[in-house]
């Protein structure tokens, strides 16, 4: 099994696209090559594959880089399933992880909601998507400074809130206010979670 997010960026004709796509690229980059592990199409979509385990990791490592950019969100669909046909561009593949992701992101467009997971076992996706719903009460009202600092956190595990302090020329105390304001523990907990029923599959 895979794991397949497709997403489009919410805002995108109000922002500088160079700003946001490169960011997004470069960050897209550290998990893969283009055309075959990622790609990003008619302006603002994007899709990615990746490993089910660590799929709550990417998508907020994608949420956070947007969200650090002014007036930007991100919309995005995580479908997990099989990959019957794998072909040199990501956007040309199939197979259920690809179908269960693009149809669900043609309902989250309707629906309102900016995040949301379909697998083909159904109580797992309504427990997975309650607790999005309610963490994305929090990540959708990230401040810039917030989602920077969670995007730090997430691409670097290892960092101390000292080297945080330093790269944002803050004060350690408003490192750990920003985590604290973030719910950045729970955040840890809610991807151990994810990954405990995503492994049930």
């Amino acid at each position: 099994m895979i794991a397949v997010i497709t997403g489009d960026i919410i805002n995108s004709q109000h922002a500088d696209t160079e700003v946001w796509i490169t960011k997004l690229k470069n960050l897209l980059e550290n998990w893969g090559s283009t055309p075959q592990t990622w790609e990003i199409y008619r302006g603002d979509e994007f899709q990615f594959k990746c490993n089910i385990d660590d799929v709550f990791w990417y998508f907020l490592a994608i949420k956070s880089i947007i969200k650090s950019q002014e007036n930007l969100d991100v919309r995005m669909a995580i479908g997990i399933g099989e990959e019957s046909f794998s072909s040199e561009k990501i956007t040309e593949s199939n197979g259920t992880a690809y179908v269960h992701s693009g149809r669900l992101l043609n309902d989250l467009k309707s629906d309102g909601h900016t995040v949301a997971i379909k697998t083909s076992n159904e109580s797992v996706d309504r427990d997975l998507n309650i607790l999005l719903k309610w963490a994305s009460k929090d990540f959708d009202n990230w401040t810039m400074a917030t989602a920077e600092i969670i995007h730090e956190m997430i691409m670097n595990q290892d960092i101390t809130q000292e080297d945080l302090a330093k790269k944002f020329t803050i004060s350690q105390s408003s490192v750990s206010q920003r985590l604290k304001r973030a719910n950045y523990e729970l955040i840890v907990e809610t991807n151990q979670y994810f990954r405990k029923k995503i492994s049930e599959l």
